[in-house]
């Protein structure tokens, strides 16, 4: 991609997707420009990937960019949309992620017609297996569309959806590797209970929880069939199935998704 891509916060995400588009080849260093008032994490991130443009200045990244993301927090989005305002031209595409900023708000912030991308990815695109949901606001031509796509995809699958079901794809993409995370370390610390070293334990969760993920996602066998395959009658999975059903497993993991789906609502009303 001859295009230049400009970041503006260098945060988990940004770093994500930074070292996304670099190892897949999509953007070269050189045509990768961030700008952080933190000269501490521009020096950390220049020493590890040579060649990205480091600058303190917003300014400098807007000004050398086609393609703008903001990887910086919701509660300093209006901040920074203000500041970089008057550098926005008809020509530069706009890429969001913030949680709780929908295409609506951000063009209020904006104060003027702009381009914008609303995305959702989530931290796994630091090891290129992220998702990332999708939409555009009406001034994003096809061909344009067509430009952004490699540039998600750098770091994971992509899904274009309705900005109405962002709250969903918060919930079951956006936030879940931190419930996931924390279903692998209670697998770990159970390990250990039966004498297993933690190392091990983790090694050994982790690979379950990504051999099995894989294997809903490739065979495309509904998943509470390929549970149904691990139960053999009178066996020790269903033993374990029992018990967490018994502390409403699903439930929990429902009820927090739909929680944090509702957590998203209250973040975008203001």
């Amino acid at each position: 991609m001859n295009r230049k891509i400009g970041f503006i916060g260098t945060g988990n995400m940004g770093s994500a997707m930074i070292g996304g588009l670099i190892a897949r080849g999509t953007a070269a260093a050189e045509n990768i420009l961030v700008s952080d008032r933190n000269q501490d994490s521009l020096d950390r991130l220049a020493a590890q990937w040579p060649g990205v443009n480091c600058f303190t200045d917003n300014g400098d990244t807007v000004k050398g960019a086609d393609i703008i993301i903001l990887a910086v927090k919701p509660h300093i989005y209006k901040t920074v949309i203000e500041e970089i305002a008057p550098l926005i031209n008809g020509s530069k595409i706009i890429i969001t992620i913030a949680a709780g900023v929908t295409i609506s708000q951000a063009e209020v912030m904006f104060g003027k017609e702009v381009k914008i991308v609303r995305t959702m990815p989530n931290t796994p695109a630091l090891v290129g297996e992220g998702v990332t949901a999708y939409c555009c606001n009406s001034r994003i031509s096809e061909s344009e569309e067509k430009d952004i796509l490699p540039v998600l995809e750098s770091f994971g699958i992509v899904e274009k959806i309705g900005e109405e079901y962002f709250h969903g794809v918060i919930a079951v993409s956006g936030s879940s590797p931190a419930y996931v995370f924390m279903f692998i370390e209670a697998m770990a610390d159970a390990a250990v209970l039966q004498g297993l070293p933690r190392a091990q334990a983790y090694r050994m969760a982790s690979q379950a929880v990504l051999g099995a993920a894989k294997m809903v996602r490739d065979s495309g066998v509904h998943p509470g069939e390929l549970k149904d395959a691990v139960c053999s009658p009178g066996g020790t999975t269903i033993e374990a199935v029992r018990t967490l059903e018994r502390g409403g497993f699903r439930s929990s993991v429902i009820e927090a998704m739909n929680n944090c789906a509702e957590k998203s609502k209250e973040m975008t009303k203001g």
